[in-house]
């Protein structure tokens, strides 16, 4: 008898170059984790000046939104740099670049203190964002409002692995929690994500809260709340 053979079909059509151009460029926003974990650490400075230096490019780069939106010749000359990493919804709302640097405030703030739960949170985000977007175009089939089912799969894998490989290898980074983050905590912990990646949060009939800014935020309050229970 003959074995049909199935082959995964891969949609290089949705999966564009300025796509993945964007995720990489995303990448680059593990920056900001670092910053509000080492910077105080390395350079012996209060944790407040990394969330101060934050709070500036926020301020800033919302202020960069905004002339961009309003005023064509500002738009003119955003576009001739950053076209190429916007997708057409950006076009006319906030990126999602700008997203990231306001998560990592709003992080800082909210777990002022506990630097290596926005850290955990944002490198989880950034991470398991970048996946989410890159499978779910590339080999998503179905579909969950404007996402898809494989997206939130690489989104929650890539999340588990972070948690189980990369974090016991960073320096300094569980010395709070003995040096390990319990498994089932990473499970959990990844599967919250995953769902607030996944499903809007509606706070409003009018208004939606933007999965770059829920998700660490979800991802930071598991993180700190579920880790007793865990650790019990």
């Amino acid at each position: 008898m003959l074995m049909k053979s199935t082959h995964l079909k891969i949609n290089y059509s949705n999966l564009s170059k300025q796509e993945i151009n964007r995720k990489l460029f995303h990448l680059m926003a593990l920056l900001l984790p670092a910053g509000v974990f080492y910077f105080p650490k390395f350079f012996g400075c209060p944790e407040w000046t990394f969330c101060f230096f934050l709070a500036c490019l926020s301020i800033f780069i919302i202020g960069i939104e905004f002339f961009r939106l309003k005023f064509r010749l500002v738009q003119s000359y955003f576009y001739k740099y950053f076209k190429s990493l916007l997708r057409e919804n950006e076009e006319k709302k906030i990126t999602g670049s700008t997203w990231y640097i306001i998560a990592a405030f709003a992080c800082s703030l909210l777990f002022y203190g506990a630097p290596h739960i926005s850290f955990m949170a944002l490198f989880m985000f950034i991470v398991g964002d970048a996946a989410a977007a890159i499978i779910g175009l590339s080999i998503g089939r179905i579909k969950i409002g404007e996402k898809s089912l494989e997206g939130a799969l690489g989104c929650f894998t890539f999340c588990v692995f972070t948690g189980i490989a990369v974090f016991p290898n960073m320096p300094l980074l569980l010395g709070a929690w003995d040096g390990h983050v319990p498994f089932g905590l990473i499970i959990t912990v990844s599967f919250i994500m995953t769902v607030s990646e996944l499903i809007p949060i509606r706070l409003t009939n009018h208004f939606t809260l933007n999965d770059n800014l829920a998700t660490p935020i979800m991802g930071g309050l598991s993180l700190q709340f579920l880790h007793p229970f865990f650790m019990s």
